[in-house]
């Protein structure tokens, strides 16, 4: 297979990415809450980034994060909007140091990001003690403290919002057929809201698509807290409760987000290298077609069948000895074979 021909700009753009993706992970800095690549898809930015015609330009492997909106105004809605419509029209991958809505620039910060699972015994420690909210940045709201805001201030309130937010990724291509793979892989392992852009060059060189992968599907989003001027402390609006249920599906939508990061790993592969395709089921386990299924289920059959018939065997042998040894005009309890699987 020959090498494809890569445009000038392309080759420029993803020369100047690995070198930044080349610095040592505790010297690498960007504008993310994070600072850095996520491990969880480090290893798949690097498998991209190996290709010929692919080069990430900013990602996230999805996360948990609680923020705090920054003093509403006019000029900071055209900032939102702004925000949203990111890098040639593809919204930014969460970029931003500030918050959402109202969050750029007035006073919009983050008060818990986490690009993890949090363990069940930690969930279930931290509910028990009432300190939850205290992880996500928040006071309790003790003697209901928000009651006392007052109502020409009520207008002005900052709100906190607790999200979930699934892998979000982009892929500057070489060319409109490398970004059909990449995209054709995206909404296959279950990123429906993918697309592309800059299919059509204004310029001499060709073409070089940017793809954006996402699933909207997943996304969790809750008002949470209000920010208290007076206290100048963000305060819990809902009990412990509410929050670990949160946490809880933001832990199931974890795991399914990795299952959808393992199957678009394999297809972009397979796509790249239709030499070693493989086929893989739903959550990215090794597919087989029917007559494979059939022959697979047969030898578990006869497996099964086999181990029944040892094991009655064995407790023939077993009755036997016991009846030889029992005196005369008793009989051996009979034997229960529920236990042995079939």
């Amino acid at each position: 297979m020959h090498k494809m021909s890569l445009p000038q700009s392309f080759i420029s753009k993803k020369k100047l990415i690995l070198s930044k993706l080349a610095v040592p992970t505790e010297e690498y800095d960007d504008l993310s809450p994070k600072g850095s690549v996520d491990e969880g898809i480090r290893e798949l930015i690097d498998e991209i980034n190996s290709f010929d015609g692919c080069c990430t330009t900013s990602s996230c492997a999805g996360r948990v994060s609680v923020f705090l909106e920054g003093k509403k105004s006019s000029d900071d809605f055209r900032s939102a909007v702004q925000d949203e419509a990111g890098i040639d029209g593809i919204p930014d991958v969460r970029a931003e140091k500030g918050a959402g809505f109202g969050g750029k620039g007035g006073g919009g910060r983050w008060l818990y990001v986490s690009h993890d699972r949090i363990s069940v015994g930690e969930l279930s420690r931290l509910e028990d003690e009432g300190t939850l909210c205290e992880l996500l940045g928040m006071k309790i709201n003790e003697g209901n403290i928000t009651n006392s805001i007052p109502e020409n201030k009520k207008r002005d309130v900052r709100h906190i919002h607790f999200k979930f937010e699934p892998m979000i990724l982009h892929v500057l291509t070489a060319s409109i057929d490398q970004a059909q793979k990449v995209l054709s892989a995206a909404l296959q392992a279950g990123f429906r809201e993918s697309g592309a852009l800059n299919l059509i060059s204004i310029t001499s060189e060709p073409a070089t698509p940017m793809v954006g992968i996402r699933c909207m599907g997943l996304t969790l989003e809750s008002l949470v807290g209000v920010f208290h001027e007076t206290i100048d402390q963000g305060v819990c609006v809902v009990d412990n409760g509410q929050l670990g249920t949160l946490m809880r599906i933001s832990n199931e939508r974890f795991e399914e987000n990795r299952k959808r990061i393992a199957r678009f790993r394999l297809l972009l592969k397979e796509a790249m290298n239709p030499m070693e395709k493989k086929k893989v089921g739903e959550n990215g386990e090794d597919w087989e077609d029917s007559q494979a299924r059939k022959a697979r289920k047969r030898a578990e059959g006869l497996r099964r069948a086999q181990e029944l018939k040892e094991a009655k065997e064995r407790s023939e042998e077993i009755e036997n000895q016991d009846s030889e040894e029992l005196p005369p005009g008793t009989t051996a309890a009979p034997v229960d074979y529920s236990d042995i699987k079939t």
